[in-house]
């Protein structure tokens, strides 16, 4: 991470993953209750179980590229973790980094046990994302130790996303499928995703002047820049949540509704059954 692309990057699959958490649960939250058949089909549990399925496979293949990127490229500590002619520690910013993708890897394992099986309870899921962010912040904290102030201060912001994230995810355990709660958690993964892109930007710029890592001033600025990527998060998240609901509920309408039997069926299971 310690480059433009290697902030660009997770700053990347962060945005994709919000954007792409914000229209699920949309599309869920617009179907949930509607008694359509399309409605059946969008937000029936073997649709969602197997949306889940390869959403989660892509994490976990990601989070393992990811760990390989750090042990294996030219600078990595390629699995030794101290040197021992020395007498040091070998290559441990690589080292957390590899930790933050090992435990979204955990995450995306254990959902993957929990959406094929009935091996584990499904709050599980949710618990697992909300110690991954954790572990993220955990990590974050502690990485900061001798740089400039800026470098600090960039990283510091980030971290109240991160924090945010677990918050959000660990109260999902006990209100799950609470749309406000899921949106919240897609407004602090964009906002995290996009603030790696400015990390990225303040810390390595592609192009034009080095940015004076000592200057209060822009600490002041970047605070407040900081708050515009957060209504940047709120607008992007608030935007897609309406056009899909829009979309959904207009099509849907133009279905036919359910049979008795079929409608019955679905009745019955509880919300906290919809995954």
């Amino acid at each position: 991470m310690g480059s433009f692309q290697g902030h660009a990057l997770p700053g990347s699959f962060f945005l994709l993953a919000g954007l792409w958490w914000t229209g699920k649960y949309s599309l869920w939250h617009a179907t949930r209750r509607n008694k359509s058949l399309g409605a059946a089909r969008l937000a029936g549990r073997a649709s969602q179980r197997r949306l889940e399925v390869v959403e989660n496979a892509v994490i976990l293949f990601f989070s393992v590229v990811g760990m390989l990127a750090e042990q294996f490229a030219a600078d990595g500590p390629k699995l030794q973790l101290y040197d021992f002619a020395a007498q040091h520690w070998d290559d441990l910013m690589n080292w957390q980094h590899a930790t933050m993708y090992l435990f979204f890897g955990l995450a995306a394992a254990v959902a993957l046990v929990i959406h094929t099986t009935e091996a584990a309870p499904p709050a599980l899921d949710r618990l697992m994302l909300a110690i991954a962010f954790f572990n993220q912040g955990f990590l974050f904290l502690y990485h900061l130790h001798g740089r400039s102030m800026l470098d600090v201060h960039v990283h510091q912001l980030l971290l109240y996303a991160v924090f945010g994230d677990a918050l959000v995810a660990f109260l999902e355990v006990f209100h799950r499928g609470n749309i406000l709660l899921e949106l919240l958690r897609c407004t602090f993964t964009v906002l995290q995703g996009s603030w790696f892109w400015e990390v990225g930007f303040v810390l390595y710029p592609p192009r034009g002047p080095q940015w004076d890592l000592k200057d209060h001033g822009n600490m002041m600025f970047l605070t407040m820049c900081f708050s515009w990527h957060l209504a940047f998060a709120m607008l992007v998240v608030s935007v897609l949540y309406c056009t899909v609901s829009c979309v959904a509920r207009s099509r849907l309408k133009r279905t036919p509704p359910m049979e008795m039997g079929l409608l019955k069926t679905r009745d019955a299971e509880s919300e906290d059954e919809v995954l």
